[in-house]
């Protein structure tokens, strides 16, 4: 269960989220769920391109990596409208994207290969929050629905 507290919006974990996001079930799929803000205008060398075009070529050389260890994007969406509850931080696009397992995940992501193509992704996005999830059975749900 999630605790409430003060939330922030940052582009790096700090290394006691890693230790926290091992703490998870070992062996099983994990989806991460990426709540993502971009700059309105790339900075760094992309400049031109807003921070979301920046960010997509990140993206799009992150989804051929993640596939190519097993992983899959599941789906990406912009935000629309926030239907319940408030937040001080605004999101642009919200993405989901499954791991083989917690291990693989942060071997990917602390991969030398995603350090390079991880300068578009600073150069385009203002920060974001990032939530690891386990599957779960829903009682009485059903695939003929």
């Amino acid at each position: 269960m999630i605790r409430r507290r003060t939330m922030k919006i940052a582009q790096y974990p700090e290394p006691s989220q890693f230790e926290e996001l091992m703490k998870g079930p070992k062996d099983t799929k994990v989806v991460m769920v990426n709540l993502l803000s971009f700059k309105d205008q790339a900075d760094g060398g992309n400049e031109g391109m807003s921070g979301l075009e920046s960010y997509r070529l990140y993206g799009d050389q992150m989804k051929k990596f993640v596939e190519s260890k097993g992983g899959r994007f599941i789906w990406s969406g912009r935000v629309d409208s926030m239907v319940i509850g408030e937040s001080d931080s605004d999101f642009d696009m919200i993405a989901l994207v499954e791991y083989p397992s917690r291990e693989a995940f942060v071997e990917i992501a602390s991969s030398a290969h995603v350090r390079e193509i991880g300068q578009d992704r600073a150069k385009g996005l203002a920060g974001q929050w990032l939530i690891a999830t386990t599957g779960q059975e829903v009682e009485g749900a059903s695939d003929d629905a």
